[in-house]
């Protein structure tokens, strides 16, 4: 890692004003485009939504996000690591476009897996190429490239929640760049909170509209891309993955719990927490909201814990999980309160 001046309020405000602003005008001419190509969202079982909803505004929400990193290119905000940023943009790119081939045709699942495998595997492989970090880095940040961006993609439930991640996570890791004055990090990150907050009117007001896959791709993508990227620049791994442990415990709770159970893990389901609120009788954006204060809550907890001692950073990571275990435990309490109360 090359380390330089602490970023400005430049490098944040340019590349997150320039993703709000994009991400608010250009749903105008994609979602025509979109009900054109009568790319809708039938709802199913698994579903959380009950009348067909135009998706594929993820459409919109990327290149909102790639064209504000494009700006800041162009205005020179990141003075050096450009390599990296390279590398972190064209995954960013790939999963954005594999995203879309799902949404437009539908891919066999062991393409999609394919391709996620092979978008990882490129991406770390190059920045392991420019960062100078050791081979055996590859295959792990290949799983965790693929792996998230099926988390997310898992975890695109419900109105509102992607936003509202992308938003968190976004800003957080602007917040790690500006901390340890990696400047391609503070970028990415508010591109993608200024991006996925312009997404969040179109989402929950007037005639709702889904991210799709093109959107949940392009956020596990994304995030994953630069959380390799920080990783092997060799940042705290406190910064990168706290905005991830909600979603990571909610998708590998439910996982775990569907083979013990010896159902069809790889099937479609509604068993995730934040599903189960929804049965409870949460809308979607309480739910939402619970998925984003118990995320908002572990990131803070964790980078305050940061600078403290051995006994100070015992405590805090036993309050994280405690937060993590309530989140996965809620649906079980509620229902028993609901249970005693009637």
């Amino acid at each position: 890692m090359i380390e330089t001046a602490s970023p400005g309020p430049s490098q944040f405000l340019i590349p997150a004003l320039t993703a709000l602003v994009l991400g608010l005008v250009l749903p105008f001419a994609v979602l025509p485009f979109l009900r054109w190509l009568g790319i809708v969202d039938i709802p199913g079982h698994r579903s959380s939504h009950t009348v067909p909803t135009v998706r594929g505004m993820g459409l919109a929400t990327a290149i909102a996000a790639l064209l504000a990193l494009g700006m800041s290119t162009l205005m020179a905000l990141v003075d050096v690591d450009r390599s990296v940023m390279v590398a972190v943009v064209v995954g960013m790119i790939a999963s954005a476009a594999l995203g879309w081939a799902e949404d437009y045709r539908g891919l066999p699942v062991r393409w999609r897996a394919g391709f996620q495998l092979l978008i990882g595997l490129a991406v770390t492989s190059a920045l392991t190429y420019i960062l100078g970090t050791p081979a055996w880095w590859i295959p792990v940040g290949m799983l965790a490239i693929a792996g998230y961006i099926n988390v997310a993609n898992f975890m695109d439930g419900l109105n509102g929640i992607s936003g509202l991640q992308g938003l968190v996570v976004g800003v957080a890791y602007a917040y790690a760049g500006w901390a340890t004055h990696l400047t391609w990090l503070v970028v990415c990150g508010a591109a993608i909170a200024g991006a996925f907050l312009a997404f969040l009117p179109w989402n929950l007001a007037g005639k709702r509209v889904f991210l799709g896959d093109t959107g949940s791709y392009f956020l596990g993508g994304a995030i994953a891309c630069c959380a390799v990227g920080a990783f092997l620049s060799n940042i705290y791994v406190e910064y990168i993955l706290s905005p991830l442990v909600i979603y990571l415990a909610d998708t590998g709770f439910t996982l775990v719990k569907r083979i013990y159970r010896g159902e069809a893990w790889y099937q479609p389901h509604r068993q995730h927490v934040y599903q189960q609120l929804t049965d409870l009788g949460f809308s979607h954006v309480a739910s939402s909201l619970v998925v984003t204060l118990a995320t908002v809550a572990v990131t803070v907890i964790t980078v305050v814990a940061l600078p403290f001692e051995v006994d100070g950073l015992m405590w805090m990571g036993l309050l994280v999980v405690c937060i993590v275990i309530l989140y996965l435990a809620l649906p079980t309490i509620l229902g028993k309160m609901r249970r005693s109360a009637s």
